[in-house]
């Protein structure tokens, strides 16, 4: 299955210049712990870095920094990460564990985003796999039964 069919396409985005201050009340707003910072190429909206609400803590608040005044490519994880969007699930985990990543903006051909895989959106989709599995063992068990009667 391309990660492309369980992907968040409701991605809450800012532009590079934004303040910190409008990041965090959007992670607020939308109840999300990210924030991806786009670029508009010719009508195409490019991923260029992200923000988590971990960034907002280490690199704004513990040192006390003024979070009207900074912008979020000041604090942006800039070699951000992406995938493609017809990427497989399983070849997603391998490579959100390679790169020690929670998060896999998913981008089109022309790198346009497309939406946004989480390690919540994977494990909600396996936990569903899992049970899928769990409910077949109980399927033949119950089969057996009856047709041993």
């Amino acid at each position: 299955m391309p990660i492309s069919e369980i992907c968040n396409r409701e991605v809450v985005i800012v532009q590079r210049d934004s303040s910190i201050l409008e990041a965090a009340q959007l992670m607020r707003q939308h109840h999300v712990g990210d924030v991806l910072v786009v670029e508009d190429r010719k009508g195409v909206r490019v991923p260029l870095g992200i923000i988590t609400d971990r960034d907002l803590v280490v690199e704004i608040m513990a040192p006390e920094l003024d979070p009207v005044v900074i912008t979020v490519s000041d604090i942006m994880v800039p070699d951000l990460v992406t995938v493609k969007k017809d990427t497989g699930v399983f070849e997603a985990i391998q490579y959100m564990r390679a790169k020690g990543v929670r998060r896999l903006p998913v981008v089109d051909d022309s790198g346009g985003l497309i939406g946004i895989l989480t390690l919540d959106d994977l494990l909600e989709l396996l936990a569903e796999e899992l049970l899928a599995l769990s409910k077949l063992v109980k399927y033949e068990q119950k089969k057996e039964t009856m047709n041993r009667r």
